[in-house]
């Protein structure tokens, strides 16, 4: 059952639009988040993957704000995240309410090349913002919590993303480190969480005033850092999951006091119909549970107009890079490997290695080099060994593959088990083959003739997958 501290009540029923209800407040926050999923376009249609969970019973409700998103309500049964189809990367399940920062920074339909998400982890929006993309450009994906770092790039690799470059740093750096580089900027800024309650009864407990003043204090700072980094043109996106003014409109008008017509605030109000329910006076969308049966969320759109002075120092980065340009033999013999395999290597690709690795670089990456360190950049496409190129599994899952082995579902669910699939009928070996479900890649096996041999890496193998 759902604690709200009578403190959080006396103080939000200030921040509440008199036409909104405490009693409708109340009521929604002590409901159960409706499951909501996004399809992930950079493998499969909306159209598509309806037509395959429809007939499961699944049924879907679109989310407003997200092309691609759905709330779902599916069989008692059913566990959607061990499904063979999210398991292959065909959906995330994501909280209705964050998919509308990554929808509001594309709203324009303006094309972007170099674009960060400050807060990262565990990768719902920065995947959504990779399909956005569509797998072109780049995106730095920092997350400062080497423990979540982990779980954003398994994310990246099961949705099947190629253009991120993941890094680890305090948010606050960016304005010092790459300055006016950038043409967009995600901010999903930590926060008191107070709109989270619907999916954690007790997060709200133990509410403090003090505690969101401490907690506003590290916004400005992110958000004074991220316009720094943006630049002049640029757009920038600051969302939180929380309710009240001090982590949300204040944070902005901070930023415009300090940065004065640099800084124009867009409206907000024509990303969906229906946002006029949730819009401020400024254009910002202050979304309250009850008002679409979600997440409470908070999400601002930012006009960079013009350069504004630097406030740091150009910090001294000296890094060696560890990659070095493969060379025509070693593009040559990767292509023939790729090739062999039935995966297609984009037209404008660059390839590094290091160490017999061979490793795909978002294109735009080059000039950032010399100013920031990069924990993961790109994707290892395969590795040299005793007798040849191997391609690994996240060449197969994030680049177009044409030629795979089509496998019934039942099938798919045992070689995500790890576990050789058995032929009807002996033939002649064939080789490395990449499996296939609904249209889309799951991985490489052997074909050894009688059987096909699992290559799928041993960490990605589960134990309660489900058809």
């Amino acid at each position: 059952m759902v604690q709200l501290n009578q403190k959080f009540i006396n103080s939000i029923a200030q921040e509440m639009p008199p036409h909104l209800s405490m009693d409708d407040f109340i009521h929604y926050c002590g409901l159960p988040l409706r499951l909501s999923i996004r399809v992930n376009t950079l493998k499969v249609t909306s159209d598509a993957l309806r037509s395959i969970l429809e007939p499961r019973g699944w049924q879907f409700e679109p989310v407003p704000w997200c092309e691609d998103g759905f709330w779902v309500t599916v069989p008692d049964d059913c566990q959607p995240g061990n499904l063979t189809e999210h398991y292959q990367g065909l959906f995330y399940i994501q909280e209705a309410s964050s998919m509308m920062p990554p929808s509001a920074l594309f709203m324009d339909k303006e094309p972007r090349q170099l674009l960060l998400d400050v807060a990262s982890a565990p990768g719902s929006k920065t995947t959504q913002l990779a399909a956005l993309m569509h797998n072109q450009g780049l995106i730095i994906a920092n997350e400062y919590s080497a423990s979540r770092t982990k779980a954003l790039h398994a994310n990246l690799q099961r949705m099947g993303v190629a253009n991120v470059a993941i890094t680890q740093f305090d948010g606050r750096v960016f304005g010092a480190h790459l300055y006016e580089t950038l043409d967009a900027i995600q901010l999903d800024a930590p926060c008191s969480g107070e709109g989270t309650v619907r999916k954690d009864p007790l997060s709200l407990k133990n509410w403090c005033q003090d505690e969101i003043e401490t907690i506003a204090e590290l916004q400005r700072d992110l958000i004074d850092s991220a316009f720094q980094a943006l630049k002049p043109g640029g757009v920038l996106v600051y969302s939180t999951c929380t309710l009240n003014r001090r982590e949300n409109e204040d944070v902005c008008h901070f930023l415009k006091a300090r940065y004065g017509d640099a800084v124009t605030f867009e409206s907000l109000k024509d990303l969906f119909k229906g946002a006029d329910k949730a819009l401020t006076e400024e254009g910002f969308l202050h979304i309250w549970p009850q008002i679409y049966d979600s997440e409470g969320f908070f999400v601002a759109r930012i006009r960079k107009t013009v350069s504004v002075e630097r406030n740091t120092d150009d910090p001294r980065f000296v890094s060696k890079f560890p990659f070095v340009a493969a060379n025509r033999k070693e593009l040559s013999a990767l292509e023939e490997a790729m090739s062999a395999l039935g995966v297609s290597l984009p037209e404008d690709a660059v390839i590094v290695t290091r160490d017999g690795e061979f490793w795909l670089m978002p294109a735009p990456l080059d000039s950032l080099l010399s100013k920031m360190r990069f924990q993961r950049i790109g994707i290892r496409l395969a590795e040299t060994q005793k007798h040849g190129i191997k391609v690994r599994h996240e060449a197969v899952m994030a680049l177009p593959c044409h030629q795979m082995l089509a496998i019934e579902p039942e099938a798919a669910k045992q070689y995500l088990m790890g576990r050789d699939i058995p032929l009807d009928t002996a033939g002649k070996a064939q080789g490395e083959k990449i499996l296939s479900l609904h249209g889309a890649p799951l991985g490489i096996a052997k074909h050894l003739g009688n059987k096909l041999k699992n290559n799928l890496p041993r960490d990605l193998c589960r134990d309660n997958v489900q058809n």
